[in-house]
């Protein structure tokens, strides 16, 4: 999978999901410091999912109408140890391979997903 880390995004995680093959594109590498709309301006462009701890991008999300292609995954779970972040993020996200279209909210022991509009436009 296609993937843009947000800056807030581990690099022990990001470095465990290069290693099982993912496409993982980095703004703390790329892009320090980019706003938030300009993070998902790449990710849309780049028909990439978001990697994120950042809640403020459920609202940029709905209001931008992300396309099919593009998805924003927001984790809203504890902090692993940093020996383990990488491995415990990297499995959440192989969980499901149906993140692309979607902005979903993975927490402790649940994954909230909600289409895009622009996915839903395109199904009806």
């Amino acid at each position: 999978m296609r993937f843009l880390a947000d800056e807030n995004f581990p690099g022990a995680a990001v470095s465990a999901l290069r290693a099982a093959g993912h496409d993982v594109s980095w703004v703390s590498e790329r892009s320090p410091g980019a706003k938030d709309t300009d993070v998902l301006v790449m990710a849309e462009d780049e028909e990439r999912i978001l990697l994120t701890f950042d809640k403020d991008f459920g609202e940029l999300a709905w209001s931008a109408g992300l396309s099919a292609a593009c998805g924003i995954m927001l984790f809203r779970l504890p902090t692993p140890p940093p020996a383990t972040i990488g491995n415990v993020l990297l499995a959440r996200i192989e969980e499901r391979s149906d993140w692309a279209g979607h902005f979903s909210v993975i927490e402790t022991g649940r994954v909230r997903m909600r289409s895009s509009r622009s996915a839903r436009s395109a199904e009806e």
